[in-house]
This record gives structure tokens, sequence and C-alpha cells, in this order.
């Protein structure tokens, strides 16, 4: 299945708590229990303004319909074309 980076432009993100980060990833899982197997929520990475979130997707279109669902800012979504690590030196 294509993976898709989500770039979600969230002011003061970095500064939200434990707990409304929960709240906000409940949401967004009962959501993705609503949409079934077809979309994979993998990890996320909180920066300063700014949050990148990796997941599994048929297409763009799934991506922005969880966005929407979930009340979460998809401000840009991309295909992932390939993936880059320190082995890929060797």
């Amino acid at each position: 299945m294509p993976k898709f980076v989500i770039e979600r432009e969230v002011p003061g993100a970095d500064k939200l708590s434990d707990a409304q980060w929960r709240e906000i990833a409940q949401r967004s899982v009962g959501v993705l229990k609503t949409m079934g197997p077809g979309i994979q929520w993998l990890h996320s990475y909180v920066t300063g303004n700014k949050v990148y979130c990796v997941y599994l997707a048929p297409d763009e279109e799934t991506i922005q319909e969880h966005a929407r669902r979930a009340g979460l800012p998809a401000n840009r979504v991309s295909a992932v074309r390939n993936l880059l690590d320190a082995t890929s030196a060797e």
C-alpha cells in the first residue's frame, strides 16, 4: 500500500500536553476504525508548529477524508517515492 507523509500546521504543536496529544490521537484512531483497514497511521513527528504524520493509504483522497472526519489539518500530502537511510550508502 502506498505510503504518505502529511504535513499538518498546528500552531504551538510542541507546547501541547501529553493529555492533549492523547485526545487528538484517540480522535484520529476512532476515525481510522470507521474507515476500515484501507488506511493506517504509522507514526508522527512533532516540531515547533508542525506535525508530520506517516500513513499507509490507497490514495491522497483517503488521507484527506480522514483529516476532514478527524478535524485535523492536512496542509500538504506527499507520496513517499523512496526510503533512504544509512544503509543506502553501503
